[in-house]
């Protein structure tokens, strides 16, 4: 969910600790796929560390309008989390649905 105004700190922090809630789940959710073994987690394996650069390497592009624009540190953090609250929620649902 993106934001129509800047957040207040406090917001922001709580945000940020909801996504660490979030990612805390996928990484678990992940440790248990690749405990399993097999083909399934070595595809597991490889799809997190693409993501990962992924993300990384995307975050400067995503953040520049809004840093040289000299919008509030706010705004910039929302966008921050809202850049890696999606790839997380994804991944939590994918991770969380029943094999069959």
């Amino acid at each position: 969910m993106t934001r129509k105004t800047p957040a207040n700190p406090a917001q922001v922090a709580f945000d940020s600790w909801m996504l660490g809630l979030e990612a805390a789940n996928v990484i678990w959710l992940r440790s248990m796929r690749m405990m399993g073994g097999g083909a399934l987690a070595e595809r597991e394996a490889k799809r997190m560390l693409s993501e990962k650069i992924t993300a990384g390497a995307s975050l400067p592009m995503a953040l520049w309008p809004l840093m040289s624009s000299g919008a509030q540190p706010e705004a910039v953090a929302n966008k921050m989390l809202a850049h890696y609250r999606k790839p997380v929620r994804a991944n939590k649902r994918r991770l969380s649905r029943a094999r069959k």
